[in-house]
C-alpha cells in the first residue's frame, strides 16, 4: 500500500511512500487487540477504592434499644449494615488491577490496529516532517486543516521525542501525540486519523516489523 506524502503546511506533494506490509498489511487479530486494550485499561485503574465495613465504622457499639417489647426487630448496634449509616457489606477494598500481556501479543495487537487503519480510506496520513523550530499551535492547526482532519480525533506519531511538536499541539482539541515506538493499541484504535511523520515509519518497522504474527 502506498500513501501520499503531505508537506508540513498541509499541502500534498507528488510523492508516495510504500507502507511496510508486515506492519500495515497483516490480517488483523481481534483477540490480540482485545487482550491488549483490556490490559491497558485495567492497568490505568488506581485500585484505591475503599468502603468501611462494620468493624471499621465509627458508630458506638451501644445497644440501640431494649431487646423486647418495642414491636420492632431487635437491633444490637448502629454499625449494622442493615441500618442507615452502618457499615458496607462486602464493600470494595484496595486492590491491584494489573494484567500482563506478553510482548509478542502486544506487538501483534499494534500491528493489527495499524492494519485496520490502513484499510480505512484516509485514516492514515503521512507528513514529510514536522519542521517547526519554535512551538506554534497555529502551524499545526493549519497542517491538520489542510489535510481536512481538524476537529477529528487525531493521533500524531513522531520519530522519537519531539518537545517542540508536543508544545505545539497540546492546546489543540482532540489531538494526541506519541513517539511512534511508544504508541499503544488503545491510542491507535481511539484515533479517527493517524498522522505519521515520514521518519516514524522506520521506527514502526524497527519496533514491530521484525516480529511475526
Amino acid at each position: 500500500m502506498e500513501l501520499k506524502v503531505y508537506r508540513g503546511d498541509g499541502t500534498a506533494t507528488d510523492r508516495t511512500v510504500a507502507l511496510d506490509a508486515s506492519v500495515f498489511g497483516i490480517e488483523p487479530n481481534d483477540h490480540a487487540i482485545w487482550l491488549d486494550v483490556k490490559a491497558l485499561q485495567a492497568n490505568a485503574r488506581q485500585g484505591t477504592h475503599k468502603a468501611k465495613e462494620r468493624g471499621e465504622n465509627a458508630h458506638s457499639t451501644r445497644k440501640l434499644y431494649r431487646q423486647k417489647g418495642t414491636g420492632g426487630a431487635r437491633a444490637g448496634s448502629a454499625k449494622s449494615p442493615t441500618r442507615k449509616g452502618g457499615g458496607t457489606i462486602f464493600g470494595p477494598r484496595p486492590r491491584d488491577y494489573r494484567q500482563f500481556v506478553n510482548k509478542k501479543t502486544k506487538q501483534l495487537a499494534r500491528r493489527s490496529a495499524l492494519s485496520y487503519k490502513a484499510q480505512e480510506d484516509g485514516a492514515i496520513r503521512l507528513v514529510d516532517s514536522f519542521t517547526s523550530e519554535t512551538p506554534s499551535t497555529k502551524t499545526f492547526a493549519s497542517l491538520l486543516k489542510g489535510m481536512d482532519v481538524l476537529g477529528r480525533r487525531v493521533l500524531i506519531l513522531t520519530d522519537g521525542y519531539a518537545p517542540t511538536v508536543v508544545r505545539s499541539v497540546r492546546n489543540l482539541d482532540r489531538v494526541a501525540i506519541r513517539p511512534a515506538a511508544e504508541a499503544s493499541t488503545l491510542d491507535i484504535m481511539q484515533a479517527h486519523v493517524v498522522v505519521l511523520a515520514e521518519g516514524a515509519l522506520g521506527a514502526l518497522s524497527q519496533t514491530l516489523g521484525t516480529q511475526k504474527a
